[in-house]
């Protein structure tokens, strides 16, 4: 049947990493050997062609790292790649693990270097939390690098991960001369220009083959003999079942600005990565190929076209097929809204979604009907779970340079609010606006786009408070509790109760005299 065979060749995958380990640049990689763009954002590149495509927004081009997440799709080989590529600053984590709510599969890029880095670990236990298949790629062998069986050994020991390597190095840094294909016998040389051709591996009939004699030097070949002698040995084979439950990775190995590797996990994550998954809601579980479509908002993303101040709905297709001019039902309000307008994504650049399945990221422009975590379905009543929201850790009032424009910093902050960008507290008391971040470079990133996006110069200011939680309970109880502590209760971007507390016995003290309230740090955005 067609349209499960559309369903069936999609592979919708994040990339996530720590900073600098070279995730945007496997990002542009894979985009170029998809031919979805002509030339990398590398350093080879001039002007406006040397910054990434994935990395659009001002402030990204500015600082040179991501603090957004960007979806792109692209065809290759027959399938068809729905890639959304992750903030890897830890400032940015909140962003991150939304969008893993919205995937399949992610691909863990290490730079071999420097093997597990903190924010790994952390982005890891999001994916461990949804059982969620990774494939681990081993970045920047054209350095020096760890020995890779300390790095195997780091993933398994870390990670708790079984690792079972699909491609082997064959020397590091000046001496990386490629890898091996263990899965397919097939040798990939690394060539030292500037990676601008494509090679196809050179087929063998394992390693006793006597053209690899030809190809690499006597030491290299012995090496790589011993080596995968030992791997074989140590290393359980690759079980795509294992995979798919995620206790088990894929290990590849290449350097990514030089383009090598890259089509291997292309190709890796287009046999092995598990098709459109079944959804989750609180009314039942939604396979992808039903026939009526549904859909869960999992980012809002404002001013991507700072000409046009639009505001775009990031929306996964959970089930079945969306078509241009859909009608469907926004759970939430319980309206029938028109798509006429849905978008396709290469980073920032866009086309008219004429028709989408199961599987594939689409943006819907809106203004501000839609909000994180929405459900959009044919006329059922379906609310999706998975989308997280985190208590803030850091506090800090915001206020305009220019007291006349406080009503605009009002709205700029909420509609930032609504796309995830910060949290924005309104006081019961007072004038200020509270704004909460997890990392302090939230801040600079807020200000930034705050005057750029809004023409509005602010200034964020100290507070004295350690942390706001939502109170959730029975209505009467949470009243009572707002009235009775007015000084230290506010409203979130969507109307939500949210306890301000200026200290640890603060908290512990309307938790012990409100018993029946729950204080919450983190919550779904259910709708």
């Amino acid at each position: 049947m067609a349209f499960e065979n559309e369903i069936d060749r999609r592979r919708t995958f994040a990339i996530i990493s720590h900073p600098d380990a070279g995730k945007t640049t496997l990002t542009e990689k894979l985009l170029l050997f998809g031919g979805a763009i002509q030339m990398a954002g590398e350093v080879k590149a001039k002007g406006e062609r040397r910054r990434a495509r994935s990395d659009w927004m001002k402030v990204e081009q500015e600082r040179g790292i991501s603090v957004a997440s960007s979806v792109m799709t692209f065809d290759y080989e027959g399938r068809t790649f729905n890639l959304l590529d992750t903030p890897g600053h830890e400032d940015f984590s909140e962003d991150t693990y939304r969008t893993l709510s919205a995937v399949d599969s992610a691909i863990m890029v290490l730079d071999a270097a420097k093997g597990i880095e903190t924010q790994t670990r952390k982005l890891f236990e999001v994916c461990r939390l949804r059982d969620m298949p990774i494939t681990t790629f081993v970045n920047k062998m054209d350095r020096e690098t760890k020995d890779p069986f300390d790095l195997l050994d780091e993933i398994e020991q870390t990670l708790a991960l079984d690792v079972s390597p699909v491609s082997w190095p064959i020397g590091m840094g000046r001496d990386f001369l490629g890898c091996y294909d263990l899965l397919k016998d097939e040798l990939n040389l690394f060539d030292r220009s500037k990676g601008d051709t494509i090679k196809e591996g050179i087929k063998c009939s394992g390693l006793d083959d006597p053209k690899l004699a030809e190809l690499l030097p006597d030491h290299a070949l012995n090496k790589l003999r011993e080596d995968v002698d030992m791997v074989r040995g140590l290393c359980p084979e690759f079980d795509v079942n294992a995979y798919l439950e995620g206790t088990m990775t894929p290990v590849f190995f290449g350097s990514a600005i030089n383009n090598f590797g890259v089509q291997e996990i292309l190709r890796g994550i287009g046999q092995f990565a598990p098709k459109p998954r079944v959804g989750k809601a609180l009314e039942r579980s939604v396979a992808p190929n039903e026939e009526k479509m549904s859909a869960l908002v999992f980012k809002i993303q404002a001013n991507m076209d700072p000409k046009h101040r639009d505001r775009i709905a990031f929306v996964r297709i959970v089930s079945g097929r969306f078509k241009k001019g859909a009608k469907l039902k926004h759970v939430r309000s319980g309206k029938i809204m028109a798509v006429h307008n849905a978008q396709l994504f290469l980073a920032q650049d866009r086309e008219i979604a004429e028709e989408a399945f199961a599987g594939d990221i689409i943006g819907i422009p809106n203004h501000g009907n839609l909000r994180i975590g929405d459900t959009l379905t044919e006329g059922e009543t379906l609310r999706f779970t998975g989308v997280p929201s985190f208590a803030p850790e850091i506090l800090q009032k915001v206020r305009a340079d220019d007291p006349m424009k406080a009503k605009h910093l009002g709205r700029a902050l909420e509609q930032l609010a609504e796309e995830g960008a910060a949290r924005v507290f309104k006081p019961n008391l007072g004038s200020d606006w509270v704004v909460g971040v997890v990392g302090p470079l939230q801040f600079d990133v807020l200000s930034d786009r705050i005057r750029t996006e809004y023409q509005i110069p602010c200034r964020f200011e100290p507070t004295t408070l350690m942390t706001a939680e939502w109170v959730e309970g029975e209505p009467r109880e949470v009243k009572a509790f707002s009235d009775s502590n007015r000084a230290s209760m506010a409203v979130d971007h969507a109307g939500a109760p949210v306890y301000l507390a200026r200290n640890s016995w603060h908290l512990d003290r309307a938790k012990d005299d409100y018993p029946s309230l729950k204080f919450l740090k983190t919550k779904e955005e259910i709708f």
